[in-house]
């Protein structure tokens, strides 16, 4: 007779069987192990009865648990969860890939107002637009591409990689385009935020409902027209940079036209740039001045590339995508790029020797680009120090500027007439085409409601101020998440290596309401309340503070833009979430937290299903270094 292994014999005698029950399924094991295993399956617990008795769950020593202690589910038979992602930019996008990747049992959606993905890379469309920071550290860590035409890679190139992105990982089967969230407001009898979306197309309401909210909105897409009055009344054409609604022909009608550019910030050095040859006349009305760090920022990547110090050669070519192609070279070159981007957080710092060296070395490398215009000199150098406002490359900015059809005007704009704008100085400049490059609304204020607990709008919430729990949860909002919400970006280091930490961040969170069979959970408001004591304790030693214009600042002068600290400095913070600072309800009637434990059985055990070896797989498997001599030989 085969011997039943010890996991059987030891199950059956847990219930107390007698000694025939045990011979008498040895014996079946021993003829048939496949079907035995079942039947010691309905046997131990899943047959309605056995000698008139029910079985129950075991407790300690054979107690049978009061039924609101235990549950008749396995510990990771992970309940329904549906997550609804508003914005398809690079946060939503993420969303997409990582909620679906990570969480079991779910129903994702993600819906987005305009007519197609992308985010700010699909409403800013102006001519020269292109990203400020080195195209390499301008992607995901997960999904590499090294064919960028450029240092700086061009809108149409990183929208051309999200739309790449967005086919490998098919998430367009989770992407609702051209449906736009019209309120979401929180239902606590349910437990769940209840959501009003309308379609773009037809202007038709239909109700959602999501466990958790993830907003994936952005910052920087909602453009917002100067306050000066009289814009209304100008006749010529009139453009924002994030609503860009003229074609390349467009543009080209515009050879003999007077152009005004309103904005010195990112996109409006970039609209300066690249119209300046193509227009008559091109006046870049501008009320403060700005740092133009092109020789800085770009010194690694020509160090690196084997260029001349001193080229504005910022082109790869093809030698050099050939190059790239190469998976080790490719490797060495991004993490040395990376490795230098994240090397000059102490620029930041108020009177560090670093703030004064970058600060120099960008000034004579202004003065040597500004030759031929000198007197703009005292114009557009300024005298806060550098990063208090956004620092920007700005790839022939000033050589437009000293162009013989190029007029910086700093003197205020008082009025804008029909013919064009009278300064405060009462000159008039007649005009034919205004464009405004004046940015954002960044005062986080939602364009939809919503509305938390007890009726609280979150607006409401950020009327004086903008905050975030590490930027990623507000008290009063539970089972919701930010992407690049308030003081989520940094001066230097890469952007997209915290929005993907903010997404991994509301799907671990996902998984513990999953796993622990949780209702709600909610950030306290003493952590928030710290959080914020942290940033006023930690901003007062940065340049941010200084006096310049910069939309990092509340009308308060409060920083709400930037994360108080470094990149990396945010990457290890949200890494590893402090759970101890959120509230939670749970599922189930039932006041005992472990309750989630279930029936102390895994699914693939209960069903004989799946891999019950898991533990053995590659992935799982954390095979520990095996210390060479010499290290040893250093232990004594």
């Amino acid at each position: 007779m085969r011997e039943a292994p010890l996991v059987t014999r030891i199950s059956i005698q847990m219930h107390g069987s007698n000694s025939s029950d045990t011979a008498s399924c040895a014996l079946a094991y021993a003829a048939d192990p496949s079907s035995t295993a079942m039947g010691l399956l309905t046997w131990l617990g899943l047959s309605k009865k056995r000698n008139g008795v029910t079985p129950q769950p075991l407790g300690d020593n054979g107690r049978q648990f009061k039924a609101s202690n235990a549950g008749d589910f396995a510990v990771d038979e992970y309940r329904p969860m549906k997550v609804v992602c508003i914005g398809a930019g690079y946060s939503g996008l993420i969303a997409g890939i990582r909620f679906s990747q990570k969480v079991p049992n779910l129903d994702l959606r993600i819906y987005e107002k305009a007519a197609g993905i992308g985010g700010t890379w699909w409403a800013n469309k102006y001519p020269g637009i292109s990203c400020d920071v080195p195209s390499h550290s301008y992607q995901l860590t997960f999904e590499e591409y090294s064919q960028w035409s450029g240092f700086y890679a061009t809108g149409n190139e990183i929208l051309a990689y999200l739309h790449r992105v967005v086919e490998k990982y098919k998430l367009m089967r989770y992407i609702r385009l051209q449906h736009e969230l019209v309120q979401a407001r929180w239902d606590e009898p349910s437990g769940k935020w209840q959501l009003r979306i309308r379609r773009g197309d037809t202007g038709e309401e239909f109700e959602d409902k999501a466990d958790v909210l993830f907003l994936g909105t952005g910052t920087l897409s909602r453009p917002r027209l100067p306050d000066i009055p009289g814009l209304g009344e100008f006749r010529g054409r009139v453009v924002h940079s994030g609503r860009w609604d003229v074609s390349d022909e467009g543009v080209k009608d515009w050879a003999d036209k007077r152009v005004g550019v309103i904005g010195n910030g990112a996109s409006g050095i970039q609209i300066v740039a690249a119209l300046q040859s193509r227009v008559g006349t091109l006046t870049n009305f501008a009320r403060g001045r700005t740092w133009i760090a092109e020789s800085f920022s770009a010194s690694k990547l020509l160090e690196l590339m084997g260029r001349n110090p001193d080229s504005t050669d910022f082109g790869f070519t093809d030698a050099d995508r050939e190059r790239f192609k190469d998976p080790a070279v490719y490797k060495e070159f991004r993490r040395a790029l990376e490795n230098d981007v994240n090397s000059v957080s102490q620029v930041t710092i108020r009177g560090t020797e670093l703030q004064k060296i970058v600060a120099t070395i960008c000034k004579e490398d202004m003065v040597k680009r500004l030759a031929k215009k000198p007197e703009l000199i005292d114009k557009i150098v300024p005298e806060f120090s550098i990063c208090c406002r956004r620092l920007t490359p700005g790839p022939g900015y000033l050589e437009a500027l000293c162009a013989d059809n190029a007029t910086l005007e700093t003197t205020p704009i008082s009025k804008i007439t029909p013919t064009g704008v009278t300064l405060s100085n009462g000159t008039h400049r007649p005009l034919d085409v205004l464009i405004c490059a004046t940015g954002f609304d960044t005062t986080y204020k939602l364009p939809f409601p919503v509305i938390g607990r007890d009726g609280r709008a979150l607006n409401d919430r950020w009327a004086s101020r903008a905050e975030a729990y590490l930027t990623v949860a507000v008290d009063g909002f539970p089972n919701m998440f930010l992407g690049t919400g308030p003081n989520s970006f940094v001066n230097a280091g890469s952007l997209l290596i915290i929005m993907e930490r903010q997404v991994m961040y509301a799907v671990n969170a996902t998984l513990k309401m999953q796993r622990e069979r949780l209702r709600t959970m909610e950030v306290r408001a003493e952590a928030v309340h710290d959080w914020r004591e942290y940033m006023e304790a930690f901003f007062p030693k940065m340049v941010y503070t200084e006096s310049c214009h910069s939309w990092y600042k509340n009308a308060d002068g409060k920083i709400v833009g930037l994360w108080p600290g470094t990149c990396m400095h945010a990457v290890r913070a949200l890494a590893n979430p402090r759970w101890e600072d959120y509230t939670y309800t749970p599922v189930d009637k039932t006041s005992n937290r472990l309750f989630w434990l279930g029936d102390g059985q895994t699914h693939n055990e209960k069903t004989l299903t799946g891999d019950r070896a898991w533990y053995l797989n590659d992935e799982e498997v954390d095979v520990p270094p095996v210390p060479g001599n010499d290290e040893a030989a250093l232990v004594v």
